[in-house]
């Protein structure tokens, strides 16, 4: 049994949102949830919101208890990308790109 909580169209890049996936996957969920409070990154206070999301949603719709979850998969996939103008030298136009990303958590019961 598993749950899952998605987050889309989240304003940071997946460049930046990456390695902080790769720092809790695999992890049980109260050692996720302190590795991502102690990170200082924007990208795990978002992280710590859908995670958050997803154990409410095993404890909610499907029953599970808290203490026996693990995080079995945690993703940042790249969104769409919005693309703004700044002015350039020489009377230019410089491209901005926004980059955005769609953020999973899924937990499972530890077996």
């Amino acid at each position: 049994m598993q749950a899952k909580a998605v987050a889309k169209y989240v304003r940071v890049s997946p460049r930046k949102m990456k390695p902080i996936a790769d720092l809790v996957r695999g992890k049980s969920v109260s050692e996720a949830k302190a590795i991502l409070k102690f990170t200082p990154n924007k990208g795990a206070e978002i992280f710590l919101k859908v995670l958050g999301s997803a154990v409410a949603n095993a404890e909610n719709n499907h029953g599970m208890d808290q203490e026996n979850l693990i995080v079995t998969d945690i993703y940042a996939n790249q969104g769409p990308t919005m693309k703004r103008w700044k002015a350039g030298s020489m009377g230019r136009a410089n491209p901005i790109k926004h980059r955005t990303s769609h953020v999973g958590v899924v937990v499972a019961e530890k077996e």
